[in-house]
């Protein structure tokens, strides 16, 4: 039995990047042996086992042949007979493709560590093609790794643009695709993530409405990056210099789905993009099956983004509607994102990444003025039942017209 460190663990150390999760594999073992020294299996599709101690994982050496369609089309083969060079070569990168024992003795068949060197996201074998998740996989790395100056190989794209044409990734299911775009979206540049997906035609596949927006301009004096579909690319961007969470990277990427239904007469404007958009949002929302909090946030961002811009110009009873539609009593913090969400929206413009946004303030200290309205009062009023709540929104505007008189100031 020999045991080696495998895929990112090694391909991170090479990098000198911090190296948090060890994968391992164990040549000339089978599962009875793993068994008796302790190991706990888990997986039912190959032979996986958890250390006793430090709960990592163990896979036993392995291949694998394609036996129907999507990512979990495969039939696997784990036997002591299986070499370390066999197991490596079902990988998809050859980055990944490197193994190191417990000398530190590097194994790299593939030329793994040359492709660390040049920069390169190359697969290993043409079996690359048969998976059609690598396809979102090297997007992410691509991601992951820009700001290192990785490209995705011409030939690695090539065989890319292969799967999205083949039918392959509409076997995939939400799960698997929404694991894969919500890590992506989280990595420091995730609109290289799109970018790649946009260059081998998966975008189109897998985000048409997004695809949609590519070559829709928009007026110039606002948007002076003309192109919806780099607008967005450059909210994503902002999002991710701003730290932002998931849901708010999530609405950044949908936020203007309605400019991609304006009739071309109509350009550059977009007259009531923010509704419009709403039935794509919800249906990108279903088609991956995105967490309820970032459903809920897109719906929002796209629905009222505008009205974020123009903040300091709404009247007090449109303010008053914007935070009821937050429920920014109960959820303050929804509508901090979507304050963020909107920020990012005007930062992502070319020439205005820098420009202040005082919108984000003023829509916090309006969500203040009106949170601080108190309830007693009006009970000991007498007031109650849909008579406190009429009773309550009145006050709401109240405080919102003085704040917005003491703004003005």
């Amino acid at each position: 039995m020999q045991i080696y460190k495998v895929g990112g663990a090694v391909r991170d150390r090479l990098l000198g990047k911090p190296v948090t999760d060890i994968d391992w594999v164990v040549v000339g073992a089978t599962a009875e042996e793993m068994l008796a020294k302790g190991f706990r299996p888990v997986g039912s599709d190959f032979p996986v086992f958890l250390h006793p101690k430090s709960g990592e994982e163990y896979a036993l050496a392995r291949t694998e042949r394609k036996s129907g369609r999507g990512y979990g089309g495969f039939t696997f083969h784990a036997s002591p007979e299986v070499t370390l060079e066999e197991d490596l070569i079902r990988r998809d990168l050859t980055i990944n493709a490197m193994a190191e024992d417990d000398q530190g003795v590097l194994t790299d068949p593939y030329h793994g560590q040359q492709d660390l060197e040049n920069r390169l996201l190359r697969h290993v074998s043409p079996a690359f093609a048969e998976d059609p998740l690598r396809v979102l996989r090297v997007a992410r790395f691509a991601a992951r790794y820009a700001g290192l100056g990785f490209r995705v190989a011409p030939d690695t794209l090539e065989l890319m643009r292969q799967l999205s044409k083949s039918g392959e990734l509409e076997a995939l299911t939400p799960e698997r695709s929404w694991k894969e775009i919500s890590r992506a979206l989280m990595e420091d540049h995730p609109q290289v993530f799109i970018q790649v997906l946009r260059d081998c035609g998966a975008l189109k596949v897998l985000l048409p409405e997004v695809e949609a927006l590519f070559g829709v301009p928009q007026p110039a004096a606002h948007h002076p990056e003309i192109d919806s579909g780099v607008h967005t690319l450059s909210v994503l961007e902002q999002a991710a210099l701003h730290k932002q969470p998931l849901s708010v990277r999530w609405a950044c990427l949908l936020h203007d789905l309605g400019k991609g239904l304006t009739p071309q007469s109509e350009w550059p404007q977009h007259i009531a993009h923010e509704h419009k958009g709403l039935k794509l949002i919800k249906q990108v929302n279903e088609r991956f099956k995105a967490p309820r909090d970032c459903q809920e946030l897109a719906l929002l961002v796209g629905q009222y983004h505008t009205h974020g811009h123009r903040a300091l110009e709404l009247k007090p009873s449109t303010l008053a509607e914007l935070l009821q539609s937050f429920d920014v009593y109960r959820r303050p913090q929804r509508f901090e994102e979507f304050i963020a969400a909107c920020e990012m929206d005007a930062r992502g413009r070319l020439g205005l990444e820098e420009r202040a946004y005082p919108q984000a303030d003023y829509l916090r200290g309006a969500a203040t003025a009106a949170r601080t309205v108190a309830v007693q009062p009006l009970l000991e009023q007498g007031f109650k039942g849909p008579e406190l709540g009429e009773a309550l929104k009145r006050e709401r505007l109240k405080a919102l017209k003085a704040y917005k008189e003491q703004y003005s100031q």
